[in-house]
Order: C-alpha cells, then sequence, then structure tokens
C-alpha cells in the first residue's frame, strides 16, 4: 500500500473548492429532502428520554443563550452544544436516512453540524446546501473506501466516520484554506468513535452528536492554529489502517463528487424508525397482510430468513424496551401484524411489553439462509424472504430485496414532507409552524438568511 497517495488532502481540496454552482440540479433537490427528513426527525427526537438527559446536561455547562439553537426547544447555546443536541435528537428515533453500502446514515451529523455552525455565522440557505453535500459525499466515499471492513470490526460508521463528512461540511461553510481543512480533518481523526455494542441504547445515537459536535470544534481549533496530521486518513498509522485494516484510495481518488453519492445510488429514507435491515421483512409482511386480509388471529406462524450478517445488529430477540425493539426483527413484525404499523408511537418500552406483542414475537421463526445460497442465488445483502402459515393450513410468502423508500423506490419530496408532519405532530409541533419549515426547507437556496427557516425549529411556548 502507497501511504503518500494524497487522500485527505484530496478530501480537503474537495471541501474547500466546491461552491453551491458546482452541484447537479438533482443533487440540491435531494439535498433539501434530505435536510428536511432530519428536521422532522429533529423535532421527533427532541423528546426522546436521551435528548432530555443530553440537555440537561448542556444546561449545567452554564452556557445558555449562545447564537444556535436546539431544535425543538426553547433553548440556544454554543454551536457545538447546539450540534451534539441535534445531531443526538435527529438519530435518537433511528429513523434518519441510510447509505448502503457504506453502512452509514449520513445525514443526521452532517446537518447537526452545518445548521449549528451557519446559524451563528449568519450563513445563506445556498452555503448550507453546498456544505449539506459535500459532508454527506465525503462521509459516503470514506466508509465506501473500507468496504466494510471498519463496520465489521464492530465500529459504528455514523459516528466513526460520519465526523469527517460533518468537519469537511462546516469547513466548506466556513471558507477555510485548504491547508486547514487538512488540520481539521486531522483533529476529527482523532475524535472518530463509536461503537456497535452500543445499538439498541441511549449511546447510539449519541454517536451522531458526538461526530456533529466534533466537526464544530476540530474546525474551530484548525482555524485558531492547532495542529494536527496532514494523512489522518492515509497515513501508517493513520484512520484507514488503525481501524478498517485495508481502503482503497481510488473511491476517493476517483468518485468523489463524481457521481454524487446522493444522486448515484441514492440514500435511503426510512419508512420505519427501526433498523433498516428489519424494513424488507417488515414491508413483505405488510404486502402479505393487506393483499390477503389476514388477521392477528389467523396466524400460527410467521417466518423471516436473511442474511446470516443481520442478526450482528438485529440482536434483540426478547426485547423488553422500546430502544431495543428498534434492533429486534422479532418486534418490528410482531408490530407490523398487530398494528398494521410500527411508527414512533410502537417503539415504547409499553407496547413491547404488552402481553399480546410479546405473544406475537413468540410466533415469529428468524432463521437464516448460508453464504452459499446467497452466492448461488445472487440475493443482495438484504434479501429477506417471509411466510406466514396460517391456521386453517394455508401458507404465502414472499421475498423483499428492496424496501419502500431505498432507491429505486424512493420517497417522494411529498411524501417525505408527510413523515416530516408525522415526526413534528408526535412532538406537538404547531402544524402552521411545520408547514412553514417544510416550505422554507424545499425553498432552502432562496434563503439569504439561513436563520430564516432555524428560528421556526425554535419552541416559543
Amino acid at each position: 500500500m502507497n501511504f503518500k497517495e494524497p487522500l485527505t488532502e484530496h478530501v480537503a481540496q474537495f471541501a474547500h473548492t466546491t461552491r453551491y454552482e458546482d452541484l447537479p440540479a438533482d443533487v440540491v433537490q435531494l439535498g433539501k429532502k434530505a435536510i428536511l427528513d432530519c428536521l422532522g426527525l429533529a423535532l421527533g427526537g427532541s423528546i426522546a428520554e436521551g435528548s432530555v438527559i443530553l440537555r440537561r446536561q448542556i444546561a449545567g455547562y452554564g452556557c445558555a443563550g449562545g447564537p444556535a439553537s436546539l431544535f425543538g426547544t426553547g433553548l440556544r447555546s454554543h454551536a457545538r452544544f447546539a450540534a451534539l443536541a441535534n445531531g443526538m435528537a435527529m438519530h435518537s428515533d433511528e429513523f434518519d436516512d441510510t447509505h448502503n453500502p457504506s453502512r452509514i446514515h449520513p445525514s443526521a451529523a452532517v446537518v447537526a453540524a452545518v445548521l449549528a455552525a451557519a446559524e451563528a455565522a449568519d450563513c445563506s440557505g445556498s452555503d448550507v446546501l453546498t456544505a449539506f453535500n459535500v459532508g454527506v459525499e465525503a462521509s459516503c466515499k470514506i466508509s465506501i473506501a473500507t468496504d466494510g471492513a471498519h463496520y465489521q470490526r464492530g465500529y459504528h460508521s455514523t459516528g466513526s466516520v460520519g465526523v469527517f463528512g460533518a468537519t469537511a461540511a462546516v469547513c466548506n461553510l466556513q471558507r477555510l484554506p485548504a491547508d486547514t481543512i487538512v488540520t481539521a480533518l486531522g483533529i476529527a481523526g482523532s475524535e472518530a468513535a463509536g461503537v456497535r455494542e452500543n445499538f439498541g441504547t441511549m449511546t447510539k445515537p449519541l454517536h451522531a452528536g458526538r461526530a456533529a459536535e466534533s466537526a464544530v470544534d476540530a474546525a474551530e481549533l484548525a482555524a485558531m492554529g492547532f495542529t494536527a496530521t496532514p494523512t489522518i486518513l492515509e497515513g501508517p498509522l493513520g484512520f484507514f489502517q488503525a481501524c478498517a485494516g485495508k481502503y482503497d484510495p481510488q473511491v476517493l481518488l476517483e468518485t468523489l463528487g463524481n457521481p454524487w453519492t446522493i444522486a448515484d445510488p441514492g440514500i435511503a429514507v426510512k419508512p420505519f424508525p427501526s433498523g433498516r435491515l428489519t424494513h424488507p421483512g417488515m414491508c413483505g409482511l405488510e404486502q402479505i397482510l393487506i393483499a390477503h386480509a389476514i388477521s392477528p388471529a389467523q396466524v400460527k406462524r410467521i417466518g423471516v430468513k436473511t442474511n446470516r450478517q443481520l442478526p450482528g445488529n438485529l440482536t434483540y430477540h426478547a426485547p423488553v424496551t422500546g430502544l431495543q425493539g428498534k434492533f429486534s426483527m422479532e418486534f418490528c413484525l410482531a408490530s407490523i401484524l398487530l398494528f398494521r404499523k410500527a411508527g414512533l408511537t410502537e417503539f415504547t418500552d409499553e407496547i413491547v411489553n404488552r402481553a399480546d406483542v410479546q405473544e406475537a414475537i413468540r410466533k415469529i421463526d428468524y432463521t437464516c439462509y448460508s453464504d452459499e445460497e446467497a452466492a448461488a442465488n445472487g440475493y443482495p445483502l438484504l434479501a429477506t424472504f417471509i411466510e406466514v402459515d396460517l391456521l386453517d393450513g394455508r401458507q404465502f410468502s414472499t421475498r423483499v430485496d428492496v424496501a419502500r423508500g431505498s432507491p429505486p423506490i424512493s420517497m417522494t419530496e411529498e411524501e417525505v414532507a408527510e413523515k416530516f408532519r408525522q415526526c413534528a405532530a408526535y412532538a406537538s409541533w404547531p402544524q402552521e409552524r411545520s408547514e412553514k419549515i417544510i416550505e422554507a426547507t424545499l425553498g432552502l437556496e432562496k434563503l439569504a438568511r439561513v436563520t430564516d427557516l432555524t428560528s421556526l425549529l425554535l419552541r416559543t411556548d
């Protein structure tokens, strides 16, 4: 491996030179849709228990009244703490967008960092859109370069890789020199953290919040003259070697912004607030139940078969909390069976522990097909098989490779707007203000001041 490939410098140059005029029209539109999705999640996630605890900690620092908003609340603080709180809120309900094969939730940390920094600097909407797309692109391509090795080691890429994308985004927003961006990325590399063992707990969404906070911090320190290695990605003891053990430099050197990941292959917007690995099965069961008008009482057994890698994340086969339910194939399917839905109101401790839910969970038979079968039949990673056995002896089955909301069956702009409305309503956000947020976000490039949008995300009552 040639450690002299200037990968960190290449990412820094991308962040330094990219301007709004460089963004293709579809990338602009997709960026606005992704930001709108995150803002809804920020409102919904602001009432999560972990978010409330985190804000209590931030309040204890005695730095209230800063330039940046803690969305869904009436609080303001320093940009780094707003980024922290908003990043955690956006990821709290496991409802934020995802990208495969980079195994990352790309938008939350970037949106949280960029909007906090943009409020503090009074930036425009087009500046925010540019920085957002730079950050998401950097995150996805850095993660893709490891070909899953980083994730397989147990890292949660949303935090450990997301910090690089969020840092590149903030640096782009602030128009920092390329050499300063190299330093900021070097600082961010020592903040690249988050492990998958914490899935199903409040600490998982904290990964996105810390990535956003660290990005704001890294950009500030670098601009003040702080020092860091200029080879944080490619160095012999850098991120790729230490945290993945391998990488493909050509992913960054040849495909950064060419094509833009948000457009090709695209980002998946989630239809359910649970681990994305559960979604094909949930969609498949939904299809069978609706097509054959099946009631819960008719069901004897539900068989689900997936790639053997999926249970590595879906570890809760007998969940007892709402957070565990988000990483439980059994609960997710039980929710679809009993309620024909699985939204924010279903993933609660109370619902998970209901007697009828626990009974339905016991009807779920979760198995995996072999690697040999997957290879022989060309199954994609998320190929999921569902069987529904009825008490009267009938059986229905289906295979789902792509869940609703994932490319090529992506959510429309209006579907994302409706998801925003549902998240906002969950947080008891005023409907009139929600509509103004949707309008402002979908016209983000027209805003001379992004505070015209962020002010709508502050509670005034």
